[in-house]
């Protein structure tokens, strides 16, 4: 906790723990939970607090190997081929342009295939994001960190990265996939914690207006909200009244800024009234 205290990344024990499990044991840990509430910054905190490289794969829709891994570096081949086959040498060119030289690496063979002095740390961002046609490719790279490339064989880890899934439940993550990792739920942090977050976040943001910000961002996580702000708009929402000089905020001020935490037009109304009403209860 300290550690990533260090890298001003603030979790309670539960979280640390499964950290420190995934570390010694060397099995990825799937974290979930609503957005915002700091999965992927917990990779970059822990690669910067164990001094390795993060190595992210944002996952969408359609993602796929050449994505996701590897490709030939289709021009550069071709150039290759044009050149000796002047030289009348094309039985050589076949040969080489199957070399590691031309091979585009893509984020899951740069962990797999690491040299670095600390294993790296792969994100793989937003896992639910993904089709289950490359879920199912995952579980193949996940069970043995190697993956196979026709032309060169199969290229396995000689040192594994720690590996970080994350989702928002957009979707079910196969069991299967789960399975083979740990598994952490990041739930929204209480108001002390959240205050906490503002200020090591956002040092410039009173004591007084992070937690004005933090108790009004807290009440609208109650309400029947189509996107619940997290704690990443908790932080902007503090921000912005700061950058208008603000060292605490009233109904009106909030208001204005309300962008900073609600990003649909439908919850502005119901939202605007659970500020005026937070803003008028006492404490």
């Amino acid at each position: 906790m300290e550690r990533l205290a260090a890298q001003s990344y603030l979790c309670d024990r539960r979280l640390a723990t499964a950290i420190l499990i995934a570390l010694r044991i060397g099995k990825p840990l799937f974290l979930e939970g609503e957005a915002g509430v700091g999965k992927t910054e917990a990779a970059r905190a822990m690669a910067a607090a164990l001094g390795a490289r993060l190595i992210r794969l944002q996952c969408y829709e359609g993602i796929d190997l050449a994505h996701a891994a590897y490709e030939w570096n289709y021009p550069r081949q071709l150039l290759h081929i044009r050149l000796l086959s002047e030289a009348d040498d094309r039985a050589r060119a076949e040969h080489d342009i199957f070399a590691p030289d031309y091979l585009l690496r893509r984020p899951l063979l740069d962990a797999i295939d690491n040299h670095d002095p600390v294993p790296p740390v792969l994100l793989i961002d937003e896992i639910d994001r993904s089709d289950e046609e490359f879920e199912a490719f995952l579980l193949e790279v996940l069970a043995d960190f190697a993956i196979s490339i026709p032309e060169l064989g199969t290229i396995r880890a000689e040192q594994p990265p720690l590996v970080i899934l994350t989702g928002n439940r957009t979707r079910e993550v196969h069991d299967a996939l789960k399975r083979r990792c740990l598994y952490h739920w990041i739930d929204y942090p209480d108001l002390e914690r959240e205050v906490a977050i503002v200020r090591v976040r956002a040092p410039e943001v009173t004591e007084a207006l992070a937690r004005q910000v933090a108790q009004v961002t807290q009440r609208l996580r109650q309400l029947d909200l189509y996107k619940l702000p997290g704690v990443a708009e908790t932080v902007d929402w503090a921000r912005a009244l700061a950058a208008l000089g603000r060292t605490e905020a009233d109904a009106a001020a909030l208001g204005e800024t309300l962008g900073a935490a609600i990003k649909y037009q439908e919850d502005l109304e119901l939202a605007g009234r659970a500020i005026a009403e937070a803003t008028a209860a006492p404490g």
